[in-house]
């Protein structure tokens, strides 16, 4: 494995255990089911895949590029929004844990072409 890429692996790996920490921490209001189904909401984007590989890659990586959970962090603590503040973690988290497993934000020419190197099955 490229040390780049380890690396990436290594911060994603972070900013997972981060999010959830401070999920936890500050959690007083989102039951644990809830925090489940937000945790893995992302995965939603997958759908945009069915309009093919250009609109999918696009869809997938708004979502899972940590600037998304980030700003939605950011917003929750200045506004004084907690639950807000709470989803933005758990989107960060979301996105670290996926980078950690070596699903990379998607290039246009398919799913499995990742800034991080292929994924899947290699032919």
């Amino acid at each position: 494995m490229d040390r780049t890429v380890l690396w990436q692996r290594v911060e994603g790996g972070v900013l997972f255990v981060a999010g959830l920490v401070f999920f936890w921490h500050e959690n007083a209001v989102v039951p644990w089911w809830e925090a489940f189904l937000v945790f893995f909401a992302p995965d939603l984007s997958f759908l945009g895949y069915l309009l093919g590989p250009a609109i999918g890659a696009f869809c997938y990586n708004a979502v899972h590029v940590y600037a998304f959970g980030a700003v939605l962090f950011v917003i929750g603590l200045v506004m004084h929004i907690p639950v807000l503040a709470l989803l933005g973690a758990l989107w960060l988290a979301h996105s670290g844990f996926d980078r950690m497993l070596g699903y990379g934000l998607k290039s246009p020419e398919g799913f499995s072409f990742t800034h991080l190197g292929r994924i899947g099955m290699r032919r």
